[in-house]
């Protein structure tokens, strides 16, 4: 079982960019140029390798190899993009990376392409990359070629030396939990071995609703990859187990008019078998809440006049402010409540958000979080 962290440390010391690896100080697939650049990438490094996995390292700076981080990112259904918009598509797999030195709201981003063997092309239009196109590695560049070439298999050799290299052992996986343990000692910190083998940690701040048990500021990593599997500082998870499997259920707070319930979002089973494998399968399982459109129509009018009292500079009542506060998960049920331009509405806000303040650019980014895992489901 490869360590991740130590398989990043190793593309990192060992390779400059090349024909099977990559790095990025950050991507962004919510907006088509950041999913046709990131698909770009994808099909060529996908092209390029087709006998080994090729990767691509996120939170990286390019210059000098810094490890800067990124946001915890729980999109499972990066793959669904991938098929979307490539022919012959790659299994393409993403993986948060916690690093020591990091925040705890930070990690690495680990993109790791399976080829299948057959030439990789963009099955449609996107940004201003046609249909057809078929992308290569030249170098440190993912360069549009044709195919009607040999595709020589350079690099088998290498990507097995740095894998067996980053191979797991009884070492890392103890320093992994006496450091997990002791540093989420606060949140209520627990592990739990399955088939004698994976090493599963988690934490997080317990609540009981009634009868039901919640966690907030959860953090849960599978120690023998050094994989963190799920990260939030706002919603509500509930955590279950058995001999075979780890479940998480996640949960969103949202409402009008501070009538605010949980709302199941995401159920995510890992399930572990004999054989020292596991897969983990994640089912959607938001049903969006419809309220009333005219106090929907009303709250929409009011953020919008925050909206534009924002780009204007001017200064807010208090009622605005509170309103403010609300306004990334009203834009957001207005959205799924069939206000179309809510979400660009939203979008417009975030320079003002983030310079206001943190907690309310995270009420931001986990809006954006929510609409991403329904959009692609």
């Amino acid at each position: 079982m490869i360590n991740k962290r130590l398989l990043i440390k190793h593309l990192l010391a060992h390779n400059d960019e090349n024909s099977f690896y990559d790095k990025k100080r950050k991507i962004d697939i919510s907006h088509k140029e950041g999913k046709a650049k990131f698909l770009k990438h994808i099909c060529a490094l996908s092209n390029s390798n087709p006998k080994n996995n090729s990767f691509i390292v996120i939170g990286v700076e390019d210059e000098d190899n810094h490890v800067i981080g990124v946001d915890f990112f729980d999109d499972s259904k990066i793959q669904n993009l991938i098929n979307a918009y490539l022919s012959n598509p790659p299994i393409v797999q993403y993986e948060n990376i916690p690093f020591p030195h990091l925040p705890d709201d930070k990690v690495i981003g680990l993109v790791t392409i399976r080829p299948t063997g057959k030439i990789t092309s963009l099955r449609k239009n996107i940004w201003k990359y046609y249909g057809g196109s078929v992308f290569f590695r030249d170098g440190s560049m993912s360069m549009p070629k044709v195919f009607d070439i040999e595709i020589k298999d350079v690099n088998s050799e290498i990507v097995e030396a740095i894998e067996n290299n980053a191979q797991n052992n009884i070492e890392h996986t103890l320093n992994g939990v006496f450091d997990f343990m002791n540093t989420r000692k606060d949140y209520n910190a627990q592990y739990k071995v399955f088939k004698e083998y994976f090493v599963v940690c988690w934490a997080g701040q317990k609540k009981v609703i009634k009868e039901d048990v919640f966690f907030s500021r959860v953090d849960i990593e599978l120690i023998n990859e050094q994989v963190r599997l799920f990260f939030s500082a706002l919603d509500e998870v509930s955590i279950s187990f058995d001999e075979d499997s780890f479940k998480i259920i996640e949960y969103v707070d949202l409402g009008l008019q501070n009538m605010n319930k949980y709302y199941p979002l995401e159920e995510t089973i890992i399930r572990f078998e004999n054989n020292a494998s596991y897969n983990i399968d994640t089912t959607l399982l938001f049903e969006p809440p419809q309220f009333d459109k005219k106090v929907l129509h009303h709250i929409y009018n009011t953020n919008n006049a925050i909206l534009e009292k924002l780009k204007k500079g001017l200064s807010l009542t208090k009622r605005e402010e509170a309103d403010l506060k609300n306004l990334p998960g009203t834009y957001l049920i207005c959205f799924l409540n069939s206000f179309h331009d809510a979400i660009n509405k939203l979008n417009e806000a975030k320079p003002y958000l983030k310079i206001r303040n943190k907690e309310l650019y995270r009420l931001y980014k986990e809006s954006l979080r929510i609409l991403r895992k329904v959009k692609y489901s």
